[in-house]
């Protein structure tokens, strides 16, 4: 439940930044005019700078200069969006959390509306987009595809459609989450598996204020992958289905060539049929020891327990910034000495 007379509640708003310098001044200029129109609560920005190579954390340390509300994390390299925002969910203390991209397709303004939802009893609030201004329709129908082969692969979990990372979660799903440190990290899955109430406000999605997408169609196909392997096993269950039916239909046949053979003979005919079938079961082959090899591969990843990420500094006297995230589970997350 929202806090309300002088116990007022506290939010925490997570940003992660990858070479966003264009387009932070205006963000900021925009996420501050929220915080002060919203005088019943408590705000704290946490901006985590995942290994930008502009001005991105200068710019960052700016604000954080001017603004005690502010603080900001640099990765010590580009770890990934998923590692930035699990950063910020580790060092987010606060009643409510909020994470939302800096690119200001998502607008800061809808956050007022979020937190008076979730008075309402809800643990968690999500920006449903009604519409995706600025997107190309071959990224908006791949993204309605994905969305709907989750469903189909995940019968028994419910992964919110039209839905990014945008969202507002109370203080215990953000304990729930900090419990699940796997390296192969796909967040809109991790968000949704935690469960507790959830609603949702809509809004239409602008477009990018400034610069390009850091995702092009090949990040989004490996980000397609990661979150169907991460949440899924049925890959593994087709595979298996499938080599039992090319198993079945190849006996069939072999069987078939048999009995032709004993009754008419064998006149040695048929080469373009065999090297077709050779291909085909050579192409399910390697495709399902490709889909093995990606399970096989997270498995590997997972077990060399490495830390999410690293981080080389941080900007910002705000008291909840420490070297020891208050949502720190297993990892080292210690400032790294550069010098």
């Amino acid at each position: 439940m929202l806090k309300s007379g002088s116990d007022q509640a506290s939010v925490a708003i997570v940003v992660p930044v990858y070479n966003e310098a264009e387009v932070l001044p205006e963000f900021w200029r925009r996420l501050e005019a929220v915080m002060q129109a919203s005088t019943g609560f408590r705000f704290h920005a946490i901006f985590v700078d995942d290994g930008s190579r502009d001005r991105s954390f200068a710019i960052l340390q700016e604000i954080a200069a001017r603004d005690a509300r502010v603080s900001a994390i640099r990765f010590s390299r580009n770890f990934g969006k998923e590692a930035a925002m699990t950063a910020g969910i580790d060092y987010a203390d606060a009643d409510w959390t909020v994470i939302i991209d800096a690119d200001l397709q998502d607008p800061p303004e809808l956050i007022p509306e979020m937190l008076r939802r979730a008075g309402d009893g809800y643990d968690v609030v999500l920006a449903h987009r009604t519409s995706r201004h600025g997107e190309s329709w071959h990224k908006q129908f791949f993204s309605h595809l994905f969305y709907r082969l989750m469903g189909i692969l995940n019968p028994g979990f419910d992964l919110p459609t039209d839905t990014g990372d945008y969202r507002l979660m109370s203080r215990r799903a953000i304990a729930a989450l900090a419990r699940l440190r796997e390296s192969n990290r796909f967040m809109k899955g991790i968000f949704a598996w935690i469960g507790f109430p959830t609603s949702k406000v809509s809004y239409e999605r602008d477009p990018r204020y400034s610069g390009t997408s850091k995702f092009d169609f090949l990040k989004l196909l490996n980000h397609a992958i990661d979150g169907i392997t991460s949440f899924s096993t049925m890959p593994l269950r087709i595979a298996t289905y499938l080599g039992l039916l090319v198993s079945l239909l190849a006996f069939a046949y072999g069987i078939a060539v048999v009995i032709r053979t004993a009754l008419y003979g064998d006149p040695v005919a048929g080469f373009p049929t065999l090297i077709a079938s050779i291909l085909f079961l050579g192409g399910v082959q390697l495709l399902c020891i490709g889909i093995i090899g990606e399970y096989v591969g997270r498995i590997y990843g997972e077990a060399k327990q490495r830390p999410l990420y690293l981080i080389e500094g941080i900007a910002g006297t705000h008291a909840q910034i420490k070297n020891d995230p208050p949502q720190r589970s297993r990892e080292a997350q210690a400032p790294v000495d550069t010098k």
